[in-house]
């Protein structure tokens, strides 16, 4: 809930009332989009926080921007995040009703030519980006909390998560009412195999039509 602080300000003579609005939200983002806390900001373009309505029931928690991610500033705008978009769309869940973000919130990359790559974070600035998808938690409370890949189940979890086969089970979680763990989107376009890449598509959605079945349930 916001809460709005009031002063007294001197206008012509006369006292006036004025009020400044105590947003949560925008003090989380800009005190991200300042964090130095590990090395990663040096080489990203910027921070890329989360998106989406505050009061989401489904979050979705990815591992960290990508390319496209770190030009833009939002996160899930690239390939995996249109796939993301399709895959959401076949379960039946509207991504406009959903909060994406990630568990780091700088680009981690390593040149390949003239392309920058996608490179694992470790566990230092997995750490240190925590504190910022636990306050998005707090702040959203969802019912639905969904871990895209290993490197996002495991900063929820604490463990090593095996996503094929915890996968697809609502499981209980301190930052949601539920969680679910499945596979992370860019995972299906590495498939080489176009049946395969069929099927894995397939049960992505699966996976996320559980969340859909469970919304109906509770």
């Amino acid at each position: 809930m916001k809460t709005v602080r009031t002063k007294v300000i001197e206008r012509r003579g006369k006292p006036q009332i004025a009020s400044a609005v105590h947003d949560p939200w925008r003090e989380l983002r800009e005190r991200a989009c300042h964090c130095e806390a590990c090395p990663l900001y040096r080489r990203a373009t910027q921070t890329v926080f989360g998106e989406g309505p505050p009061t989401a029931q489904i979050v979705f928690l990815g591992e960290q921007p990508g390319d496209q991610e770190d030009r833009d500033g939002r996160p899930f705008v690239g390939p995996a995040g249109k796939l993301l978009d399709r895959a959401l769309a076949d379960a039946g869940i509207d991504r406009a009703k959903c909060y994406v973000t990630n568990a780091v919130k700088h680009f981690k990359w390593e040149p390949r030519g003239k392309r920058r790559l996608h490179k694992k974070p470790n566990e230092t600035e997995i750490a240190a980006c925590r504190p910022w998808w636990q306050e998005e938690l707090r702040l959203i409370r969802p019912r639905f909390l969904v871990c895209l890949g290993a490197t996002a189940a495991k900063a929820v979890f604490g463990r090593i998560v095996k996503i094929m086969t915890e996968r697809g089970a609502l499981m209980e979680s301190e930052w949601a009412e539920h969680a679910l763990v499945t596979v992370h989107p860019s995972s299906l376009l590495r498939v080489p195999d176009p049946a395969q890449r069929k099927d894995a598509y397939a049960r992505f959605v699966a996976d996320l039509g559980m969340i859909r079945s469970a919304c109906r349930k509770i």
